[in-house]
């Protein structure tokens, strides 16, 4: 989830900001007083890596040969007590907030495509990774049961080639809403020697299948990393054609984080409107670690920068903490040294 009310307030002087209109350093104090007065005392969590365990090997992820973090799960009883912080868009909140999106990125609802995705799906669910695989958490299917039963939506995504048909069923009978499987090749393994789309596209297609026996309310995504790769048009026309007949939510996933492999960065720009538009994570939304800790934001994948510690203060104390404070300051006169090196995502301070 992402805090809506705060993205609608900003969205003005975001505009503005990007039109370089301010420019100059004496607008930085003024401008950093206008969006505190947008950003809300309550505090929304993005996303919770439930695990940071994952058995693949991504050419594209700093996971690969960076992150040295212990390999861990995040304990049940922290994790409920987070949930137990939360709550959901009410539905007079959420029509507001489509209109607002139909209105100003002419994106309607019933559309299938990356934008649609950040903007009407990726707003009202807890997402449940980080740089881990959920299918590897052995509390996965608890978590998600506990978060259906305080009346939240939930979604991960994982890789296909980790499916067990079981396991899969019984996570969405406990209720999960949105499950990703992330193809990035009909043909290479991308992902590792594990990837091979041929072995595990047979158990995708079951889970189709038995999502709909079942009559559970969970949609399967597929995604495709665009990668410029040579031949990587053919193979996206390819994997749509597999997934022609289904019940599927498919679209073509702009590739973020290409300063890991020295590509050009911000490769993403003008495609999505995440990666497009200048990073506001330190006023919108949280990140959980799968050790407790808060860190800046989902991208950071060592816990470089940490903000709070779930297992001993209150989201709200984290949230409304010092440490908040000084990381978004940090990010008004661009010396956040980590944003700047290890993210695609344009700052404030680029702007001003």
């Amino acid at each position: 989830m992402f805090n809506i009310h705060f993205f609608q307030r900003f969205h003005n002087l975001k505009k503005e900001i990007l039109q370089g209109i301010f420019l100059g350093e004496e607008y930085r104090n003024n401008i950093f007083k206008e969006i505190e007065k947008y950003y809300s005392e309550t505090p929304v969590v993005f996303n919770i890596e439930t695990t940071n365990a994952c058995n693949m090997k991504c050419s594209f992820c700093p996971r690969t040969t960076l992150m040295t973090r212990k390999i861990e799960n995040l304990d049940i009883d922290i994790y409920k007590k987070i949930i137990n912080q939360l709550r959901s868009w009410n539905n007079d909140e959420w029509k507001t907030w489509k209109l607002f999106v139909e209105n100003e990125y002419q994106i309607k609802e019933n559309e299938m495509n990356e934008n649609h995705f950040y903007m009407y799906i990726i707003p009202r669910v807890l997402v449940l990774h980080g740089y881990g695989d959920p299918l590897l958490d052995k509390y996965i299917i608890e978590r998600v049961e506990y978060i259906s039963e305080n009346n939240l939506e939930s979604y991960f995504s994982c890789n296909p080639s980790n499916i067990n048909l079981e396991k899969i069923d019984n996570i969405c009978n406990a209720g999960l809403n949105y499950i990703k499987f992330s193809i990035d090749s009909t043909t290479l393994q991308i992902r590792g020697k594990k990837d091979k789309f041929h072995d595990y596209y047979p158990d995708i297609i079951s889970v189709v299948e038995n999502i709909d026996k079942i009559g559970s309310m969970t949609k399967v995504i597929i995604t495709m990393i665009d990668l410029n790769r040579e031949n990587q048009k053919e193979e996206w026309e390819q994997l749509k054609e597999y997934f022609k007949n289904t019940n599927v939510y498919i679209y073509l996933k702009s590739q973020d984080q290409t300063w890991y492999e020295q590509k050009e960065k911000n490769a993403a720009s003008g495609k999505s409107i995440c990666w497009s538009e200048l990073c506001h994570f330190p006023w919108y939304a949280m990140t959980v670690k799968s050790n407790g800790d808060i860190t800046m934001c989902s991208e950071d994948y060592n816990n470089s920068i940490i903000l709070g510690d779930t297992k001993k203060e209150t989201l709200y104390n984290i949230w409304n903490g010092n440490k908040y404070k000084e990381f978004r300051k940090q990010h008004m006169n661009n010396n956040c040294i980590y944003c700047k090196k290890n993210c695609d995502m344009k700052i404030f301070g680029n702007f001003l």
